[in-house]
């Protein structure tokens, strides 16, 4: 069977789903990762859990957890308005909520224009980020799904007397 020359380029190019946190700018996250793209709705905080979760939010029966990606890159907390969403994602099979101040469009970077990351960057940003990539006239962040959807252990506040 020849290959044609679409499905070279769809071999070569990463699906990375945009969205936008705050004024900081555009980010990504690998499409594939991505089961669907829901509103807010109703989120129901947890109390002792790490200060990224924004809390749990029941999808069609489904319990989910809902990650303040603003919160875990360390940019404060996503501003929630009408433009906001939780994306969906598939994580070792369980499905998390990726809390976003807007969704972008899913767009294909070829491999060759993914770059590194600026190596003066420092903090939570640098060990969560894979890459840059050119978005329209931006460039944008494209995220290390393990990174941010693995639970950090030491981050669950103890228990303590007052509480």
């Amino acid at each position: 069977m020849a290959t044609s020359i679409t499905d070279q380029t769809a071999e070569e190019d990463l699906l990375i789903a945009t969205f936008l946190l705050g004024d900081e700018g555009i980010f990504g996250i690998e499409a594939t990762l991505i089961q669907e793209v829901i509103m807010v709705g109703e989120i129901t905080p947890v109390r002792h859990a790490p200060e990224y979760v924004a809390g749990i939010r029941n999808l069609r029966g489904r319990i989910i957890t809902v990650i303040d990606l603003c919160v875990r890159l360390g940019l404060g907390s996503v501003n929630r308005g009408v433009e906001s969403r939780i994306l969906i994602a598939d994580w070792k099979g369980e499905p998390v909520g990726l809390l976003v101040d807007e969704v972008g469009d899913a767009i294909a970077v070829e491999d060759g224009d993914l770059k590194p990351a600026p190596q003066n960057l420092h903090g939570v940003q640098m060990q969560k980020m894979l890459g840059v990539f050119q978005s329209g006239s931006r460039l944008a962040a494209l995220l290390d799904p393990a990174a941010v959807l693995q639970p950090d252990d030491h981050a669950i506040k103890p228990l303590t007397n007052e509480e």
